[in-house]
């Protein structure tokens, strides 16, 4: 990553007067609009992908095939997040990654994919 987009670490906010002292500060994500790679290591297409085809149903044509490109990017996304100082982070997993189709037995790649996420938040201490 280059130092242009690598966030300092942030101090954690001071305690606000009413929140519980066991009080979590985090980000949230969702998978179509920051995974991509929507046709990649055995992904199949959501029914998100099948309407954004749909011609007029999105403005501009947009499409989530690239998003952020977070599944190529996420050791880099994950140094981003865990640099605002946040000990949370609640994203969502796309079921076309996890199961091709809708049917039959999951897709390893995708199972993979999350599982490295999880253990580089978990290395950050996210």
């Amino acid at each position: 990553m280059n130092l242009a987009t690598t966030p300092q670490r942030m101090l954690r906010p001071a305690p606000v007067r009413g929140l519980p002292a066991d009080f979590r500060w985090g980000v949230a994500t969702s998978s179509y609009q920051i995974e991509g790679a929507a046709a990649e290591d055995g992904r199949t297409p959501s029914i998100w992908d099948t309407f954004c085809r749909v011609p007029g149903a999105v403005e501009g044509g947009e499409h989530g095939d690239t998003a952020c490109d977070h599944y190529h990017r996420m050791p880099e996304d994950v140094e981003l997040i865990a640099g605002l100082g946040v000990d949370t982070y609640r994203f969502s997993l796309a079921w076309p990654r996890i199961q091709s189709g809708g049917r039959g037995p999951a897709n390893q790649k995708g199972l993979d994919f999350y599982k490295r996420l999880v253990d580089e938040l978990r290395g950050r201490g996210v």
